[in-house]
């Protein structure tokens, strides 16, 4: 097998009744779609047994969130070159697949690939494809030196449209988990994901740590897919929130002193201890005590943990340099003509 195509489900079936079609039609000769199923209740796997017998299930027989649940599903599939994991709510174009394989069989250097994301909003009693960039994921994704994340075409809450800006392809810092093609060996070598994580960022570590390992990240614009985004958890989602500083955190401990040495690292670790707890401040301000709550929480659960920092060469992996809240509140939407004029073509 070349490739194989993963879903993991939880209760998404609507998803999988609009979707899996035209995954299955894209898909090439060597090429499988499985759907690992988290312990649903609505009749997903079934659904597939009576409908799609051809789709490999995978029932996992509980919810161990993304990370979790991709280790157990790909362990259980020996014998592919290439693992894509794709959240269940993307709708793929015939053509999305090839070129992400074409281009791991010519650059054996790069661990992980990935699409453009489009979004995909609602209409009426379907969806439409939109023209502008997906918020997961967009054309591949940054980090600020503080550790936010961002991407070529989404900068926190602003996107752009695609005007074939980002349709070169280029060396990123990481791609998304909605839709991330991985070298099988290289997953294996790096043991998948941090299954602690559960969900959100776990993508971003394992792109980093291939890239301590040596390897590259590459974002493949000539594929294309549509995201709809936020079909588990809410974007307001608390839980949602807890996840990314903790999670954000933990990634920070692990691999950025192999990448920028132990004591910046440690300053930078204290800046950003500074920029959560402002925004707990900024949370309150606003009455959304809640939120102060989940920060909190991410806190705590992130100093609970012990970590062992990655090893490996930092030389040439793309973290970014810049600022991003700060570059982003006094630029606004010319933000991403700045990116573009300080990182494009850089690596």
């Amino acid at each position: 097998m070349r490739t194989a195509v993963v879903i993991l489900n939880w209760n998404t079936r609507d998803y999988l009744q609009r979707f899996v079609p035209g995954i299955l039609a894209s898909l090439g000769p060597q090429d499988r779609l499985f759907v690992a199923d988290s312990g649903s209740t609505d009749g997903s796997l079934e659904f597939l047994s009576e409908t799609y017998p051809e789709v490999g299930r995978i029932p996992l027989g509980e919810n161990l969130g993304f990370a979790g649940g991709y280790n157990k599903a790909l362990a259980q599939i020996e014998d592919a070159q290439y693992y894509v994991l794709l959240n269940s709510d993307i709708e793929v174009s015939p053509d999305w697949l090839e070129p992400l394989s074409a281009w791991m069989e010519s650059h054996p250097e790069c661990a992980a690939c990935g699409p453009k994301l489009h979004a995909l909003v609602r209409s009426g009693d379907g969806y439409e494809r939109a023209g502008r960039f997906e918020y997961a994921g967009a054309a591949g994704g940054w980090l600020d030196r503080y550790g936010f994340p961002y991407c070529r075409g989404r900068v926190l809450q602003r996107v752009e449209e695609d005007r074939g800006q980002y349709d070169n392809p280029a060396r990123v810092f990481w791609v998304t988990g909605a839709c991330l093609m991985v070298r099988a060996s290289v997953w294996k070598e790096l043991g998948g994901l941090d299954s602690e994580f559960f969900a959100h960022m776990e993508e971003i570590d394992l792109c980093w740590r291939a890239q301590l390992a040596g390897y590259e990240v590459w974002t493949v614009p000539s594929s294309l897919v549509w995201h709809i985004g936020g079909g588990t958890l809410a974007p307001a989602s608390p839980f949602k929130l807890k996840l990314n500083y903790r999670n954000s955190t933990w990634m920070l401990r692990k691999n950025l002193p192999a990448t920028i040495g132990h004591r910046k690292a440690s300053w930078r670790l204290f800046v950003r201890s500074l920029l959560d707890f402002a925004t707990q401040v900024v949370y309150l301000l606003q009455g959304k005590p809640e939120y102060v709550r989940a920060v909190s929480d991410a806190r705590r659960e992130a100093r609970a943990r012990k970590i062992t920092p990655e090893r490996g060469r930092a030389s040439g992996i793309p973290l970014g340099k810049v600022r991003i809240v700060l570059a982003s509140a006094l630029k606004g939407d010319k933000v991403f003509d700045y990116l573009r004029k300080k990182y494009e073509g850089s690596y």
